[in-house]
């Protein structure tokens, strides 16, 4: 079975008009007929479905496309729009050129379904919405059939000039040009190294795990884990604005779901991580393993796809644009006033500390900016939207704005809770080397016959003198330097044990793991706050590493009481986890910046802070690319539109909404 995708002809008007007395019925997927117009609501009456029949008769002989129209009164079993077109054209047996715009009068929904191998590019079928959406708002289903067979063939006729949907956006067509040219590099670059498996439609006909060799079945769950974690980063994020806006006890459902879902994405990250480390493993448990790595993704998204639809009627912002609009303004302005004093501070960290310490964050003041100025865009071209009465067009525009916006106070904060996490270090590095002079103390009233003590007290004097350098100088790394110190202290312990009693060695205990439960909760922190901010460049490796992180330092905190020692175990293990997910992180950004950078100049000046520079900043921060790749399920409705803030993108699918990710398909459907 041929995988197909969905556009959603989203649209701004929201109130669903049902006559008095009437009550709607249902409509189950239909038989296509003989013709192109199928109409079970009398939509058209006789003359104006002939008119519609020579239409798309005149399209088909044109361009060699078909086009079919199918009007109903509602969508059911299934109630997703974009199953029940799909259906719909799945048992009309169509092909790669037919395509199907489905209407449902009543519910005031519609779909254009659509082959992805077809002729049509995803910009053209953005262009078929913009031209239909306002006949069907005002009633016109006559001229909206006309509407649509006339774009079909403006844009197949103009195709063959590249310039696919572009034409539909009314100016700055060659600056258009040249950032979708650059945003679809960025994206086939991360198609590349992603190797994004191939979308199934939610339908079935894949192939069967059986048939799928190794290496392409390591891939896919590699693949199902970017996108599910990044669908779950999304909605969480989404619930948070949405509870901040309508209180905890309106979002309760949501909230269940996420955390179902996130319990799936914490167990299929631990496998990859039993995937991942150095035992190997047999390749029947290899596609057990990726095997139920998939599946465990899938839940997770039908969960969040299950709830989507509501929640994006929950998230209605067309309905009150104007206040959200001053709301994520309000938020850009604080944001934007901390930034100098955020990039000050970093500033004054670099003159205390080693640039390695400071990695993490020594672009964040940029990426800040690069935040803001694609919030300053999305919020401009909402504020325009308002003004011309398109509310669903203003609340893709402001829900991007409002994860920029976010994603930029992320990045500042991140500063401070590094500059936090480096004064703790020091201030529990000095702490350690007061005790270890201690230790040394007591090791030299000890009995030596071997030279071990001898040993082990040389060697804690060298850490200590070590770190005292380090502390003193002007590029500190104390988190480094109380790695060092711990593992000192462990050797000198083993020594001093002895004559410790057993409430002194249990005091010891606790406070050491309470130290290192500290240490590994910044690690983790850090390495949180990285990934998120920069999601549309890290890949699995990495996202693996941190969620494994985060479960040792569970495990520790857990045990901390009861067995510290075994608590100190899992609290090194998260550090150590942590840290590699930082390395990781850092790798595939660095990949990112390298085919960035090339990038820059068709943004007009590769990482500056407005324009194109904020623009590649969404990408980079998964604002954007996840509509683009389908990390909210199937293609954004937004398209270009939505991206933009502009075109004929609908008020919910925009960057950002509550859902599942990967293949799932499009989440809820489009209203006019």
């Amino acid at each position: 079975m041929r995988a197909r995708w969905a556009v959603a002809l989203t649209a701004v008007l929201v109130a669903v008009v049902v006559s008095a007395g009437g009550a709607a019925w249902a409509t189950d997927p239909v038989e296509l007929g003989v013709g192109h117009v199928v109409d079970q609501v009398e939509a058209l009456d006789p003359t104006e479905t002939a008119a519609a029949e020579d239409r798309l008769t005149q399209l088909y002989e044109s361009t060699g496309t078909d086009l079919y129209v199918v009007f109903v009164d509602e969508f059911t079993n299934p109630e997703n729009s974009q199953q029940w077109a799909d259906t719909v054209a799945q048992l009309g047996g169509l092909g790669p050129s037919q395509y199907l715009l489905a209407v449902a009068t009543e519910s005031r929904q519609y779909y254009l379904s659509a082959d992805s191998s077809g002729p049509m590019s995803e910009q053209s079928l953005t262009a078929v919405e913009a031209a239909t959406k306002p006949f069907l708002t005002d009633g016109d289903y006559a001229g909206a059939v006309d509407a649509a067979a006339d774009t079909f063939e403006s844009e197949l006729n103009d195709s063959g000039g590249g310039s696919g949907g572009v034409g539909g956006f009314p100016t700055g067509v060659i600056v258009l040009i040249i950032v979708v040219a650059a945003i679809a590099l960025v994206v086939w670059l991360i198609i590349r190294s992603r190797r994004k498996k191939a979308a199934t439609g939610g339908a079935g006909g894949a192939p069967q795990v059986e048939q799928i060799d190794t290496a392409e079945l390591e891939r896919r769950a590699s693949s199902a884990l970017v996108d599910t974690d990044d669908a779950v980063k999304t909605s969480t994020q989404e619930l948070g604005f949405a509870k901040a806006q309508f209180g905890d006890a309106a979002t309760v459902e949501f909230e269940k779901a996420l955390a179902d879902a996130q319990e799936n994405l914490t167990q299929a990250f631990t496998l990859k991580q039993q995937l991942d480390d150095a035992t190997p493993d047999a390749e029947n448990e290899t596609r057990a393993w990726n095997a139920r790595i998939i599946e465990l993704c899938e839940q997770a998204n039908a969960w969040l796809d299950d709830k989507a639809a509501a929640f994006d009627e929950l998230r209605k912002l067309e309905q009150n644009a104007p206040e959200a609009l001053a709301r994520v303004q309000g938020e850009r302005q604080q944001a934007a006033a901390a930034l100098d004093g955020a990039a000050a501070r970093l500033q004054a960290l670099s003159a205390q500390y080693a640039p390695e310490t400071l990695a993490m964050i020594a672009d964040n003041p940029e990426q800040a900016r690069q935040r803001i100025a694609f919030a300053d865009e999305q919020l401009t071209a909402a504020q325009t939207a308002i003004g011309q009465g398109k509310g669903g067009e203003a609340a893709v525009g402001i829900r991007a704005a409002e994860e920029s916006v976010a994603q930029a106070v992320l990045l500042e904060g991140a500063i401070d809770k590094l500059a936090t996490d480096l004064a703790a270090g020091e201030s529990n590095a000095a702490a350690l080397i007061a005790e270890l002079e201690q230790d040394v103390t007591v090791a030299g009233t000890l009995p030596d016959t071997d030279g071990r003590v001898a040993a082990a007290i040389a060697a804690t004097r060298q850490q200590i003198d070590a770190a005292r350098a380090n502390l003193a100088s002007g590029a500190k790394r104390p988190l480094v330097t109380l790695q060092a110190l711990e593992a000192a202290n462990q050797q000198i312990d083993a020594v001093v044990a002895g004559v410790r009693d057993a409430e002194a060695q249990a005091q010891r205990a606790r406070q050491m793991v309470g130290q290192l439960i500290m240490q590994a909760q910044a690690q983790v922190s850090a390495a949180e706050d990285y990934i998120t901010a920069r999601r549309g460049a890290v890949g699995a490796e990495a996202r693996t590493r941190l969620a494994e992180a985060g479960a040792a330092l569970v495990r520790a905190q857990q045990l901390q009481q009861n067995d510290p020692q075994q608590a100190m175990q899992q609290a090194q293990r998260a550090d150590q986890l942590a840290g590699a997910a930082i390395q990781l992180a850092q790798t595939d950004v660095g990949a990112f910046g390298g085919a960035g950078g090339g990038m820059g100049g068709m943004f007009g000046g590769g990482q500056s802070s407005g324009g194109g520079g904020g623009m590649l900043g969404a990408v980079l921060g998964g604002i954007v690319i996840n509509s683009m790749l389908g990390g909210g399920g199937g293609r954004s409705s937004g398209g270009l539109g939505g991206m933009f803030g502009g075109g004929s993108s609908g008020g919910r699918s925009g960057p950002g909404s509550f859902g599942g990710g990967g293949t799932r398909g499009r989440r809820g459907g489009g209203r006019f």
